[in-house]
């Protein structure tokens, strides 16, 4: 039986998770997870409007109970938003919510008056889905140089761009890695299990804060430990999360999120949008990942980024895959993603320095690509054994290997800070202080190209980034 990587990604989250119940949306296909029995709302007379139309809908249908309907959470929050429990959240299979669409049908008629969404599922945000990165990360040599390479850029503390990573924490010796000497941040909570092993994701953090010290060296790095369940946050609670990173530090110059998730929608996240307009009102540049289901539905927050009145402070990065001339099998594309850039195969920090860690593989490769490119992509190489991947049937022995520092890793999360560095890059390189104008300039004065989907599109490549050559009978797809 195939390996089905978003299932399997599904019940790792809902593990790390286990007081909220989740499901998979929408009610007819699995693209995004969300949780069961609860709808969001903005604060106030909004929600109070949003509880009274669900519960006098769910009056006049059977098999729906009005007496569920009520607030699950306080107001007053930053965020503007409340949590409205509309069905009991132990309920149902994990296969979609029925309830919860009733009560997103129920204000249709309504939002279609008032020309905006006033309801939402409480979508699960997580590390650039498929709801996973691209890939799981394979151990590298030491010996082996970080790619893109370390520019050769001398680090001043005056003139230091200010970049934060909101992510995964960074891991317990991130300063064995000389390029990280200048970042700080949030420990990531738990590293291994309770037999030593690595758990799942942990490392992104560090190692997208690697990337960025390579392309930037000139940067004062700061990692936000706000994805620390197995890379994932209820919408609800990352617009709040995302104040608090931005308060501790201040704003920063440029602020790396290799998070989203997509919702069938076109209009963004009702969970972070309060972020977003406050965002909008900063000099910080957020730039984003696309995400990983190959797809071209927008996958937020990155597909702000062509949003009116957006459209200079969010940028959205898709990735390339290792030979740079396409995309990645993996990466979300669209009109909605505003440039690419190298995002397979590339190598920065983990952890295990000095002391190996062993890291036991969760989720088995593909016999082909699983969105049916025919070059030799991260889907199928190098290939593996996972633990989750047997379902129905006697499991193989799943692989295990040992990080001893390097990886190499894959996925529209590592293309992100690629792009964050080069942003920062030009910052300094031009004595730029606005970092909004630096990505415009960085677009403006881009000459590469690369072929996504049949189409050309901008592809930002670090002088320091080591291309791999793709066998070009192998075709872009």
């Amino acid at each position: 039986m195939a390996p089905q990587r978003f299932r399997e990604q599904f019940d790792q989250i809902q593990r790390s998770m286990p007081d909220v119940p989740l499901a998979m949306g929408p009610d007819d296909s699995a693209e995004f997870f969300y949780e069961k029995g609860v709808v969001l709302a903005r604060d106030g007379e909004e929600a109070r409007l949003v509880e009274d139309t669900v519960r006098d809908h769910f009056t006049t249908m059977a098999g729906l109970t009005p007496d569920h309907v009520r607030r699950a959470s306080p107001e007053s929050n930053r965020t503007g938003i409340t949590r409205i429990q509309v069905a009991d959240p132990g309920e149902g299979a994990r296969d979609g919510d029925p309830t919860v669409a009733h009560a997103l049908r129920s204000l249709r008629t309504m939002e279609g008056r008032a020309g905006r969404r006033l309801i939402s599922r409480n979508h699960v945000v997580s590390i650039a889905v498929n709801a996973c990165p691209g890939d799981e990360p394979v151990p590298v040599p030491l010996s082996e140089p970080p790619n893109p390479a370390a520019d050769g850029t001398p680090y001043d503390a005056e003139t230091a761009v200010g970049v934060l990573v909101v992510d995964t924490g960074l891991m317990h010796d991130y300063r064995s890695y000389p390029l990280l000497a200048h970042t700080g941040g949030d420990a990531q909570i738990r590293e291994c299990d309770d037999d030593g092993v690595l758990c799942q994701y942990v490392g992104h953090g560090t190692f997208i804060a690697g990337l960025v010290a390579a392309v930037a060296p000139n940067t004062d790095v700061t990692v936000s430990n706000t994805l620390n369940d197995a890379g994932a946050i209820l919408e609800s609670e990352l617009g709040e999360k995302l104040f608090e990173a931005v308060d501790r530090g201040g704003w920063p110059e440029v602020l790396s999120l290799s998070a989203g998730t997509s919702n069938g929608r076109t209009d963004g996240l009702l969970g972070v949008h309060a972020f977003m307009e406050e965002l909008r009102d900063q000099r910080t540049l957020l730039v984003a990942a696309a995400g990983n289901n190959a797809s071209a539905t927008p996958f937020w927050p990155a597909a702000y980024a062509t949003l009116p009145g957006w459209e200079d402070s969010v940028l959205s990065i898709g990735a390339l895959r290792s030979d740079g001339e396409f995309g990645a099998c993996f990466s979300n594309h669209g009109g909605w993603v505003r440039a690419y850039a190298p995002g397979e195969r590339l190598t920065s920090a983990l952890t295990g320095f000095g002391t190996p860690v062993p890291y036991v593989y969760q989720h088995s490769t593909y016999d082909d690509c699983r969105f049916g490119f025919t070059y030799p992509c991260t889907c199928q190489y190098p290939p593996h054994n996972g633990v989750l991947s047997e379902p129905g049937e006697a499991p193989a022995k799943p692989d295990q290997v040992m990080f001893e520092g390097h990886a190499q890793w894959s996925g529209t999360s590592f293309a992100t800070p690629v792009v964050a560095g080069l942003v920062a890059s030009r910052m300094t390189a031009h004595k730029e202080t606005d970092p909004r104008a630096a990505g415009r300039q960085l677009l403006a004065a881009n000459t590469e190209y690369a072929e996504v989907r049949g189409a050309h599109v901008p592809a930002l490549l670090p002088p320091t980034w080591r291309p791999v050559p793709v066998d070009p009978s192998e075709g872009g797809s």
